[in-house]
């Protein structure tokens, strides 16, 4: 993409399939995304944390029901 790309001159309707469009392209080669290292060091704190019983974690059909019931 050359530097005269500019969101400005965009319709929000355009920036989103923009942003689509990119999310299709990275999530098609997830292997040519890196991951910063830190994202390991939260990944392996959070597991810490579930095998020492200082957290727990929910399926994601309890997720979306405690969410459903936020809006009641």
């Amino acid at each position: 993409m050359g530097s005269d790309f500019s969101p400005d001159n965009m319709t929000v309707a355009d920036k989103l399939n923009a942003m689509e469009r990119l999310w299709e392209s990275l999530r098609d080669t997830p292997d040519n995304v890196p991951s910063p290292d830190w994202h390991l060091e939260i990944l392996e704190e959070r597991e810490r944390r579930l095998a020492n019983g200082q957290a727990t974690a929910s399926s994601l059909q309890d997720v979306r029901k405690r969410l459903e019931n936020l809006g009641k």
